[in-house]
């Protein structure tokens, strides 16, 4: 596998595995189901969570064959999603111009666009890559 291959990073996902009791590297690795469960379970009481420690490089991988590589980088928009997401920068980033204003004037519609992006952001830049 090339570098161009690589969607994921072993670095952010391990960055928010520091969060991971609250499911942030399983959302970032396409996992949405499972970070909804670590959520709302603290990382299993943290016993999942200290699993995942060891399981990142694989599930990097697996994110790295699912998702579809190009001009938007996965990274990036995770990070502006993590830690700007109710402003819609994530949204700017991708060129979701109307829907980036709409989460900066309502909070990301009042914290439910912020939970769909958590469940799908990594569909949506797949998806503008391959188009």
């Amino acid at each position: 596998m090339t570098n161009l291959d690589d969607t994921h990073s072993k670095t952010i996902g391990y960055l928010l595995w520091a969060f991971g009791f609250l499911g942030a590297h399983r959302f970032y690795y396409g996992k949405p189901v499972t970070g909804t469960i670590w959520f709302f379970t603290l990382g299993l009481l943290f016993v999942g969570w200290i699993v995942d420690f060891f399981l990142i490089p694989s599930m990097d991988r697996e994110a790295d064959l699912r998702f579809a590589p190009g001009k938007l980088s996965f990274n990036a928009a995770w990070l502006l999603l993590t830690f700007l997401g109710l402003l819609g920068v994530h949204r700017f980033y991708m060129g979701k111009w109307v829907t980036g204003l709409v989460y900066l004037c309502s909070g990301a519609l009042f914290g439910v666009g912020l939970i769909y992006d958590f469940w799908t952001l990594n569909d949506q830049v797949s998806l503008a890559n391959r188009g």
